[in-house]
Order: structure tokens, then C-alpha cells, then sequence
């Protein structure tokens, strides 16, 4: 249960340490649909942002927000728009769902998960059963090299190393449900839907892949592998063939300087480090090379004992305890507020995670601009969905970039959307009279807007493009131009710039 960040960044090691400190809120039990227990979240639901004058949140409590157990109904705010409005595309980046731990702790034995997949082992889904049917069936489908090489499905016994669990096909299945009912009005795509109108993308990882597989089953009004093309990202941060920016390096550098030197200056944080490896028997280096937090929050996450070894005649043994994940937890919440302060991350992530945000901004950009020259789209004609299945160390930075800080690090299964809307036609003039007959004023194309939701929260006017938007009633959405600009100019005003390669390749000093 640790709080938000731990696994993968700080199994990353690099710096990212964005963890977020917001309580969860009160949530109501109810009967849900499928006979158990679910939770309703309405105007009180747990917030992707902090209380600012809130007590210190607990740790441990915390964690369970990490660990995102699908056990819940959740309210979505994704869909949702003035009356009128017209939903023209929606992108999606996820972070993929609950896996296994990338390390293991020396001297410990390993949790005992089982990654296969079955319909009579809990979490389960209703889409569970004909999702494995139908992955059974990917040889139809069309895969960006090395893509057709991986796994589709989870199928080990015992997980082996960063597999995804059921839990987390599960988080992904329910996700992807979630969003193919908020948008199932907006007539998105029909049921007949073409392959033109949706782009896939995933990192060569097992774990993404097979998380924006199972997204996509929920979402998709029909999996079609003979329509589907999923295509390979070599990068975490997406940035195809924009990846090479020395400056974005130097910054990470720099912040990992930063961290390092926290982590060293934290004596509670070094002390608990020694007693856990005075419990395994084990040097204290080694201990930490090893990562413990992420197999301690695997244990959490799963509902598992923490690991112990038996009590030998060196006076080693025991068991590692909650007090002790909750200071490695608090050291961790102490570098977020340094990482804030210190503004290195959110200057790396300006640059990690401009290639993607290009590429969103010119796909939404060629569909606004066919509405502004009075052609709707084509049927079947538009690239209406894209999703991008990857990591923690992609939707972090993503979040930072967008100006969105303070927003609680990205969670198993956790979602980034941008929607584009356009506004209903607005008429010029009254009508004329000639001759007795009356004769229409020309219609005005609406404007188009764009939402930007974080785990169903709509987060639009925290963003750094849209904070200073003044909202009127009458436009209660932020104008797309706010958008292009940003990604365009202004973003690189952080680190004294006005483009992307200006900022990548100018000399330090």
C-alpha cells in the first residue's frame, strides 16, 4: 500500500519520484450489479489532487490507492460535456495494470501469485472468459515487429518477473468498460468500425501489451483482430523518432543527483535500511541494490504476509514490518515536496514528453481544421481513438508536463484521456427577406475544445494551458488553441526556450 510511487520508480531508480500525498476520500458501500459489494464515489470520490490543509495521510491506508484493487465501482467523468457538443476523437495513454515485482528480496522466498487466468480465482470480470477465447485468436490480427513474438495472454503458474496478474487484466477489462459506456452515446465509432479510425500503440513489454488488449476488449463495441493493427513503441516516453535530446538527459542526470542525495541525507530511512538487512542477514547495499519496496507492495497489494526468514544463531530472522515500509513510504513523500521544489523533474519531463504531446496536438489539429473548412468527417475516414499502453515512467512525466504536479502518481491500470469537442453551430446575422421569402444566414462551424481527465477526474483547468483560462458560462470548456499553443511555444518557456530542438541541442551555460 505504499503511496502512490514506489514500485516502478524507485525501481527505476531515476529520480521520478512523483509521488502524490492526497487522502482517500469517504467512499459509500452499496450492492453493486454483479452481487457484491461495490462503492459508490460521487461529488466525495477519491481525488487525483491533495487537500491542501488536511492532516498528514497515512502511508500504509494510502497504498491501497496505489494498488487500485478492482473491487469498486467508480465514477467516471469521462463523456461528459455541454449539451450539444460533439465528441470528434479521444487518446488515450495507460499505465499498465497490477503486476509482479521486477525484483526480489535476497534470502526471502519469492509471493506466491499464480499469472494464469481463470473465471473461479478473484478479481474476476464477466468479459474474462471470452477475453482469453479471443486472444487465443491474435494470429488474425496485425503486429508491428517485435510485437507478434510476445505473449498475449499472462499464463505462468508461478509469475515470473514484472508479469501482469489477473488482478491486472482485470483493472484493464473494467477500464476499458468503463470508458466504451461513457462514450456510447457520443457515437464515438459504430459497431462496424474501421481499422483508419483507431491507432494502437505499446512498449515491447508483456505487461503493456496485454493490458491495452484487455482495455481494448472492454472498450472496443467489437473486437475485430482482422481490423486491428498494434503497433511497437521502442521508448517508454513515446517518442518514436523525436528521442534523442541531450538536454532531456541532463536534466534527468541532474535530478538523480538530487534524489541520491536526499535518500543519503534521510538518517531514519538509513537506519530502518540497516534493520531490514540485520532481519535477512544480509548487507545493507545489497539490500537496497535489491528494491525491496516493490516486492513489499506486491505483498500489500495481494493481500500477503511480509517476507521473513528463520531465526538463526547469528541472531538474524524475523519478519519485515509495516513500520518500516511506512518510512521508506515517508522518505518518499518527503522528495516529492524537494522534487517540486526543485523544478529539475518538471524540465525533463517538458522535454520526455513533448514527441507525444506533438503528435496528440497534430492529430487533433487535422480533424479541428476539417470542421473549421466545413467537412465533418469522414465515415470511417478519421482516426477518431488512440490508445497508448506503457509504464509509470511514461504517464509520470506526461502528468508533470501537462502542469498537473500535484496530481497523485499514476496507479496500476491508471488512465491519462484527451478528448476534442467541437461547440454547436452558431447562426450569423438574422434572417433576411427578399421578396417576401425568407432566406437563411450562414451557419458559423463550431469551436472546437479539448478535456483532459486523470483517472476519471476531470483535471482540464489544472493544466498548465488551461489554469489561466477564463471559464465562462457560455464556454465552459478550454479552447483547442490553448492547447497547440502550449505544445508548440510556450512549454518550453521552463527551460528558456522557444522550440523543441532549440531546447535540446542548446549548450548549458
Amino acid at each position: 500500500m505504499l503511496s502512490a510511487r514506489v514500485a516502478e520508480l524507485v525501481v527505476f531508480l531515476i529520480c521520478v519520484n512523483l509521488i502524490p500525498t492526497t487522502p482517500i476520500v469517504e467512499e459509500r458501500p452499496f450492492h453493486a450489479a454483479d452481487g457484491g459489494i461495490g462503492v459508490a464515489v460521487g461529488k466525495s470520490r477519491k481525488r487525483v489532487f491533495p487537500h491542501p490543509h488536511t492532516q498528514e495521510p497515512n502511508p500504509i491506508f494510502e497504498a491501497y490507492g496505489y494498488c487500485n484493487i478492482p473491487n469498486r465501482t467508480e465514477q467516471a467523468w469521462e463523456g461528459h460535456s455541454p449539451a450539444d457538443y460533439k465528441l470528434l476523437s479521444v487518446h488515450v495513454m495507460i499505465r499498465h495494470g497490477d503486476r509482479y515485482p521486477l525484483y526480489s528480496i535476497p534470502k526471502t522466498k519469492r509471493p506466491a501469485i499464480d499469472c494464469t487466468l481463470s473465471t473461479s480465482r478473484k478479481p474476476s470480470h464477466p468479459l474474462l472468459d471470452s477475453f482469453i477465447h479471443h486472444m487465443g485468436l491474435g494470429g488474425r490480427g496485425h503486429w508491428e515487429s517485435p510485437l507478434g513474438s510476445v505473449p498475449r495472454l499472462p499464463s505462468h503458474s508461478a509469475c515470473e518477473m514484472g508479469e501482469l496478474t489477473q488482478t491486472g487484466v482485470v483493472q484493464h477489462l473494467r477500464n476499458g468498460q468503463l470508458l466504451h459506456h461513457a462514450y456510447k452515446q457520443h457515437s464515438l465509432f459504430p459497431s462496424d468500425w474501421a481499422p483508419r479510425q483507431i491507432w494502437v500503440e505499446t512498449t515491447g513489454k508483456s505487461r503493456t501489451l496485454q493490458s491495452g488488449l484487455a482495455f481494448l476488449y472492454g472498450f472496443l463495441p467489437d473486437f475485430d483482430w482482422t481490423k486491428l493493427t498494434v503497433r511497437h513503441q521502442w521508448s517508454t516516453l513515446f517518442c518514436s523518432s523525436a528521442c534523442d535530446c541531450p538536454a532531456r538527459n541532463r536534466y534527468l542526470e541532474e535530478e538523480q543527483r538530487r534524489q541520491y542525495q536526499l535518500r543519503a541525507a534521510d538518517t531514519e530511512l538509513e537506519r530502518t535500511y540497516m534493520d531490514m538487512a540485520r532481519t535477512l542477514g544480509l548487507p545493507t547495499r545489497q539490500l537496497r541494490a535489491a528494491n525491496p519496496i516493490d516486492s513489499l507492495l506486491c505483498h500489500l497489494c495481494h493481500g500477503l504476509s511480509f517476507p521473513c526468514v528463520p531465526i538463526g544463531d547469528s541472531g538474524a530472522g524475523g519478519c519485515l514490518t509495516m513500520e518500516q515500509f511506512a518510512v521508506i513510504r515517508r522518505q518518499q513523500l518527503d522528495d516529492e515536496v524537494d522534487r517540486r521544489r526543485a523544478g529539475l523533474y518538471h524540465k525533463y519531463a517538458i522535454l520526455a514528453m513533448y514527441p507525444y504531446l506533438n503528435r496528440t496536438a497534430a492529430k487533433m489539429e487535422r480533424i479541428a481544421k476539417s470542421i473549421e473548412a466545413g467537412r465533418e468527417p469522414r465515415s470511417g475516414g478519421e482516426e477518431v481513438f488512440t490508445l497508448s499502453s506503457a509504464h509509470d515512467v511514461t504517464v509520470a512525466p506526461l502528468l508533470s508536463a501537462l502542469g498537473l504536479e500535484e496530481a497523485r502518481f499514476p496507479r496500476f491500470a491508471a488512465r491519462i484521456v484527451f478528448e476534442l469537442w467541437k461547440s454547436p453551430p452558431t447562426i450569423q446575422g438574422q434572417v433576411k427577406k427578399r421578396g417576401g421569402k425568407g432566406e437563411k444566414s450562414k451557419a458559423k462551424y463550431g469551436e472546437t475544445f479539448i478535456r483532459v481527465l486523470y483517472n476519471g477526474e476531470d483535471v482540464t483547468f489544472h493544466t498548465s494551458f488551461c489554469r489561466p483560462h477564463d471559464r465562462h458560462v457560455s464556454q465552459p470548456l478550454c479552447p483547442l488553441k490553448n492547447f497547440l499553443s502550449f505544445v508548440r511555444r510556450d512549454m518550453f518557456s521552463v527551460v528558456n526556450a522557444t522550440s523543441y530542438k532549440e531546447a535540446c541541442y542548446r549548450r548549458p551555460g
